[in-house]
């Protein structure tokens, strides 16, 4: 041993074990796994939870919108907690706070129970996610050290989703739904145990906790969320959903002031000043809302409608995945080449085919015609986008605020899903309610003694019936998710006007891929 490794062994907050870098980069990679797949795995499971807990179709959104609200809604605090506080003792924090969130979410007997440990997941998710990727540049030395732990990184959050996908479905089918929260206690007890023993702190810098910004942003997004919800089942007029709607104006212009006056914000408004960074957060706004109500509404369709077990629902999924890396990879190699603008208005534009393709679903739709089509098309528009909206981001910004152009698209994304998941759910609500009143006496008609026993019990159509008011809501619901599609694509292509010479500072610079679902 050296005598600078003696020296660094003795000062506080060093790792107990150092000189174990592929431990300590499994450790991060670990946690940043568990954060990502989250989604997806939690998406397999929708309709078993929703038996299991009397979840009501839109109700069921919150299951995903609770845990990207406020994980979305926080992440920038959390990156600036790590700061402040130091990176590992955060680090931990969050891991904790996540995998007591997961077992409360495990054990949930009620709907209420349920969503405050996905909205606590989400706090957890938070604080842990952006600290992860701090600690690559403390733990790992500047060069090919480094960028090697960095591509480790990113290929772990872009293979989250898929990993998601088939864990979700074994876990769901060969357990029980319980088990997609379950999954996480050990793993998180596990890399918090891990941590101190492998990975250094970090050095502490001053700086201020924007608390008012975070809160004001965050139950901003979830009371505007909500009214959406509430309209689909209570209808606009509703004065609940009326001062959801008032809340949420209230809020998020009082996160503006407080973000103009703030010393330290957490969403520097300063981000918003360049055309083509703005624009790249209204893409991906505008595609992570289409992206998650894609995933969600999907997901129903295949399990409740075309009767695939869970494994078999993720399998399903899979191919999307392939998509979304093919296209992430063809505008990673050729962007260099031809520029931002022309992936992102290809992507944009195969994002809005797939989704009106799929705007024709119905009870008799194949999984090949129907779903896989449309999700191949809408998964290269998608990846084609990933890369190439990540990295006009950053595109112009100094290096020390590249860490918060980055992090507010990520929560762009989260917020986007959720807010986007709630416009298509007040759709699928109305849709919902049309279509069942024009199937209820035709099943009153046709309908067995058995059948009429059942739903004089649940209040559910049985099938036929309930597959098609559930498909004709789905279907319906793509409209508006394809037209709020073609919002990045009318902006991609009036607002984006970065050149491919813009992009050369940007050589060597190492952005994460956004996650998928």
């Amino acid at each position: 041993m050296t005598t600078s490794q003696l020296i660094q062994n003795q000062k506080p907050g060093a790792a107990r074990r150092e000189g174990h870098p592929g431990i300590a980069l499994t450790v991060i990679a670990a946690c940043q796994l568990m954060v990502v797949l989250d989604a997806t795995i939690v998406n397999i499971a929708l309709p078993h939870i929703q038996d299991a807990l009397k979840f009501s179709t839109t109700d069921l959104t919150w299951v995903v919108s609770a845990y990207t609200l406020t994980f979305g809604g926080l992440l920038l605090l959390g990156a600036r907690a790590g700061d402040i506080l130091g990176r590992r003792r955060v680090f931990m924090t969050g891991i904790l706070l996540f995998t007591f969130a997961s077992l409360l979410g495990g054990l949930a007997q009620e709907p209420w129970q349920l969503l405050a440990a996905r909205a606590l997941q989400g706090i957890g998710g938070a604080i842990a996610s952006p600290t992860s990727l701090a600690l690559i540049t403390t733990t790992f030395p500047e060069g090919p050290e480094r960028n090697r732990a960095f591509g480790v990184f990113a290929a772990v959050s872009a293979g989250g989703g898929a990993i998601g996908l088939l864990a979700g479905g074994m876990l769901t089918e060969w357990l029980d739904w319980r088990w997609v929260l379950f999954v996480n206690v050990p793993i998180g007890v596990l890399i918090a145990a891990l941590a101190p023993l492998y990975i250094s702190e970090s050095e502490r810098h001053p700086g201020r906790f924007d608390i008012a910004g975070a809160l004001t942003s965050t139950t901003g997004m979830a009371s505007l969320v909500y009214a959406f919800i509430r309209a689909a089942e209570e209808g606009w007029r509703d004065s609940l959903t009326l001062g959801a709607f008032g809340a949420s104006l209230v809020l998020l212009i009082a996160f503006v002031f407080t973000e103009m006056r703030a010393k330290e914000p957490i969403t520097p408004l300063k981000m918003f000043a360049d055309r083509n960074r703005s624009g790249t957060y209204v893409i991906m706004l505008s595609l992570a809302a289409a992206m998650f109500g894609m995933f969600f509404y999907i997901v129903l369709f295949v399990q409740n409608v075309l009767g695939y077990s869970p494994i078999k629902a993720g399998l399903a999924f899979l191919p999307v995945t392939v998509a979304i890396a093919t296209g992430a990879g063809l505008s990673q190699r050729f962007l260099p080449v031809l520029g931002p603008k022309p992936f992102m208005l290809t992507g944009s534009t195969l994002v809005v085919i797939g989704l009106t393709w799929q705007a024709f679903i119905s009870p008799d739709s194949t999984y090949v015609g129907g779903v896989l089509g449309p999700m191949l098309i809408f998964g290269l528009g998608m990846g084609l986008n990933f890369v190439t909206v990540t990295v006009t981001a950053v595109s112009g910004v100094a290096p020390h605020e590249a860490g918060a152009a980055s992090g507010l698209l990520n929560a762009t994304q989260q917020v986007g899903g959720s807010l986007g998941l709630s416009i298509l759910t007040t759709v699928f609500g109305s849709a919902s309610k049309n279509e069942a009143e024009k199937q209820l006496p035709k099943f009153l008609a046709d309908g067995s003694a058995e059948q009429k026993a059942e739903f004089a019990r649940t209040h559910q159509l049985p099938a036929p019936w309930g597959h098609e008011v559930l498909a004709h809501s789905i279907s319906t619901a793509f409209v508006p998710a394809a037209a709020i599609a073609a919002i990045a694509l009318v902006t991609a292509w009036f607002v984006i006007r970065v050149r491919k010479s813009d992009l050369e500072a940007l050589s060597g610079t190492t952005t994460t891929a956004p996650t998928v679902g």
